[in-house]
């Protein structure tokens, strides 16, 4: 069974920065994209960062110039560092993978379990 996991969530200062970091383990042929999205309270879930296997690279405008994602093929993970936090972006962070188990399968979506970042004095 394929399954995500995150780490690297916490608590912090506005203008610190968090490394978060989601490998997917199990039977795996291959990965189209992988990315983060993020749900702050009372707010609906919205992408935060994404990536394709050749690197393709999409972030939402709240956080470009200040986060930065990338993946390892090799190790199937992916990592969003994050910078200039904002208390803005206190939110639960998940993880999100296209997954393909067996040539000629189809890609199915999985998320991870998510993650918590605070941004707080």
């Amino acid at each position: 069974q394929v399954q995500l996991v995150e780490s690297g969530g916490g608590l912090v200062q506005p203008g610190g920065s968090l490394r978060l970091s989601c490998a997917a383990s199990g039977s795996i042929f291959g990965i189209f994209s992988m990315g983060w999205y993020r749900q702050a309270p009372g707010k609906q879930r919205e992408l935060v960062a994404d990536i394709t296997s050749d690197g393709s690279k999409r972030y939402a405008d709240s956080v470009k110039g200040r986060f930065t994602i990338s993946r390892d093929n090799v190790k199937n993970t992916v990592y969003l560092q994050m910078n200039s936090l904002k208390p803005e972006d206190l939110a639960v962070y998940y993880c999100n993978a296209y997954i393909v188990e067996r040539l000629g399968d189809p890609p199915y979506e999985l998320w991870g379990q998510g993650t918590q970042v605070t941004v707080s004095i």
